[in-house]
């Protein structure tokens, strides 16, 4: 078997789509010995925000010398990215491995109608808790793919939990409103488990409270038992904030990647590694979080691809996360010239995404598709005002727009992942960008 003929066999479940519930999953793991019991997990449930708390929690658990596992998506850069340990993608030779052993598991199951049908996503989860216990990581930093308590990583039995953000996205799986989806993100937390909760509205927090209380797990939130407080950007690129719990203060610590709330994702993180290091009798020093942080890396978030021409990405797929995106941009990028390249796609909130960006001064907002299931459908935007324009083909509207760049203009690339994903390899391939994390 082929990397090629791997992936595609895990793609091919893409038809059972996204079915909530653990059956499924609980049923794959019981038939290899259940994994789930033999490997140290960290799970990090959120709207936004849980991609970059695992980057730079895994990237500060490594600089103190622990091995960990990542689990994340979607990948930005290759597949095998989703699984990793240490950064290091799962090789080839793995995957292929774990694909062989669970093609016959899986098509078995799929004889049984109360269990068949298991999805990609469901899948991987598998392989990637088979794959953690095998190699033995100290910890494994899981992120949950949609929701938490219906998420086949729920499966899990962490040693502590982490709910970032709270906001809609999903909502035709987890509710219509911020209480629905908290309960759904609540869902994570397990009896005597200590959770951290980031930037989060009263609301929905006393949803994630009320939550810890039933199960007697300790909360560690946001601006309470720990405190994040924001100082301004740094002078080539990231953050600065200070930090402060029950250990002490963190002074002038600094982020790589642009944008005030990754200074909240950082908190979380800062507070997870805590907690980690009471656990597991562990030195929680300042210099282990300087260090982490400045290597993490975490593409198309804020992400400056290239100096001359300015090309900015940031993969903001909802709305909660296109709010944060334009206030970045209007903060940051005072007295350019922006031209925006945006698609998302249909199962967002794609209307009111593009009332935010239009709320950017000196913008104008090009409108694509791509090559994926349910991408924005161009045909309904007929009655547009004149600062947005639809291009058919990313490709050539990335050229013309690239070709007309001046010294004041940005590109900002963003919108779906995939999309953001697919723009990053095109424009990195061609070798006239310089990367910057």
């Amino acid at each position: 078997m082929t990397i090629e003929e791997a992936i595609a066999w895990i793609h091919s479940r893409q038809k059972f789509g996204s079915r909530p519930g653990l059956d499924r999953v609980q049923a794959l793991l019981n038939k290899v010995d259940n994994p789930e019991k033999k490997v140290s997990v960290i799970h990090i449930a959120g709207t936004n925000g849980k991609g970059s708390t695992v980057a730079y929690l895994r990237s500060i658990l490594m600089e103190a010398g622990i091995t960990v596992g990542s689990f994340t998506s979607p990948y930005i850069e290759e597949f095998n990215e989703r699984i990793a340990i240490d950064t290091k993608p799962i090789p080839d030779s793995e995957l292929i491995h774990y694909v062989e052993k669970y093609q016959p598991i899986v098509a078995e199951l799929d004889q049984d109608p109360a269990i068949g049908g298991i999805t990609e996503f469901e899948i991987l989860t598998a392989v990637m808790l088979d794959y953690f216990a095998a190699k033995k990581v100290d910890v494994a930093v899981v992120e949950v793919g949609l929701g938490g308590l219906l998420d086949s990583t729920n499966v899990v039995e962490p040693i502590l939990t982490a709910i970032t953000t709270i906001g809609y996205d999903h909502m035709d799986v987890l509710g219509d409103t911020l209480h629905e989806i908290a309960q759904q993100k609540a869902g994570i937390i397990k009896e005597n488990i200590p959770v951290v909760t980031g930037k989060i509205g009263k609301g929905p927090l006393i949803e994630i409270v009320e939550k810890a209380v039933t199960e007697t797990a300790k909360i560690y939130r946001y601006g309470e038992e720990y405190q994040v407080d924001y100082l301004r950007p740094d002078t080539t690129w990231g953050e600065l904030f200070n930090f402060t719990d029950e250990a002490g203060k963190l002074t002038s610590l600094k982020v790589p990647l642009l944008g005030r709330h990754q200074v909240e994702n950082a908190g979380v993180a800062i507070e997870l590694f805590h907690l980690y290091c009471e656990q597991q009798g562990l030195p929680f020093e300042e210099k282990t979080i300087q260090k982490g942080l400045a290597k993490a890396h975490w593409p198309a978030r804020m992400e400056k691809i290239s100096d001359e021409p300015l090309i900015v990405m940031d993969g903001a797929h909802n709305g909660h996360a296109m709010k944060r995106l334009v206030e970045n941009v209007k903060r940051e990028f005072r007295g350019y010239t922006i031209k925006i390249l945006f698609s998302a796609l249909e199962t967002k909130d794609v209307d009111r995404m593009l009332a935010l960006l239009s709320d950017i001064p000196n913008a104008r907002i090009y409108l694509t598709t791509f090559e994926y299931p349910k991408a924005l459908d161009l045909s309904r935007f007929d009655k547009l005002d004149s600062r947005f324009e639809v291009v058919s083909l990313w490709q050539f509207g990335l050229g013309e727009l690239l070709e007309d760049m001046g010294s004041d203009d940005l590109l900002l690339i963003t919108g779906s992942l995939y999309f953001v994903s697919e723009v990053r390899q095109l424009l990195l391939n061609l070798g006239g960008t310089n990367e910057k994390s």
